[in-house]
């Protein structure tokens, strides 16, 4: 089983909080967020190759703390404009053998083994799988002057998370064939409107994306709670 890891952005909107490295840099309690979403996958006694994507000139040259964090078990690709483009440079970069791929944002430094076994339950036997919690907000559409047109029903609505679990063919053909013509913003939704069937797993709470500097406290929070745990 192989795992692409995207890690290419630029964390502009992190950047605006204050931080001066790119945000899958930035540390949570002292370990910079990139390794820590890593960590759950080189744990995993199934995890045969890992991809980090990052950006084309990381890739050429990565912090010395990641290209020494597991020697011979991390791969680096460069990313490409767009997210889909860099997850399928992730995938041209696996070895052809992981017939399962799960894909992971950086930008999800806590999910755990339960999680990803959950997710490889589905894509072992074939399917899709994401992971997703129930929609708990009530939800509203507006107009482009923010006056609300009407209240959407959440009852069957979820919340969608990282990692997805594919098998390798599904998601290659799904990258092929929308190669310059049809863009998502994840990968299951890219197999989605391709014809393949996506089953959802339960999420977690805890597994949040860090995508602001208010999100960086609460994973701060969430990793001083780990180690009172």
């Amino acid at each position: 089983m192989g795992v692409v890891v995207v890690a290419a952005g630029r964390g502009v909107r992190a950047a605006a909080g204050g931080a001066a490295e790119r945000k899958q840099y930035r540390a949570i309690r002292g370990e910079p967020m990139l390794l820590r979403a890593l960590r759950p996958f080189l744990g995993h006694p199934r995890v045969a190759a890992i991809v980090v994507v990052l950006p084309p000139e990381d890739a050429a040259a990565p912090p010395p703390w990641l290209a020494s964090a597991a020697p011979g078990r991390l791969a680096f690709a460069a990313g490409g404009e767009q997210r889909q483009q860099s997850v399928a440079r992730g995938l041209a970069a696996l070895p052809e053998a992981c017939a399962v791929v799960l894909v992971h944002d950086a930008a999800r430094p806590f999910a755990d083994r339960a999680l990803i076994d959950r997710v490889l339950a589905v894509a072992d036997l074939g399917g899709v799988a994401v992971p997703a919690m129930p929609v708990a907000d009530t939800l509203k559409e507006t107009d482009a002057a923010g006056l609300v047109i009407r209240t959407v029903p959440r009852e069957r609505l979820v919340a969608v998370q990282t990692p997805q679990g594919f098998p390798r063919a599904t998601l290659m053909a799904a990258h092929r064939r929308a190669r310059g013509d049809v863009s998502a913003t994840d990968d299951a939704t890219l197999c989605e409107r391709f014809g393949a069937a996506v089953r959802i797993v339960a999420g977690s709470r805890r597994n949040i994306k860090v995508t602001t500097a208010e999100d960086f406290a609460i994973a701060d929070a969430l990793a001083a709670g780990e180690g009172s745990a």
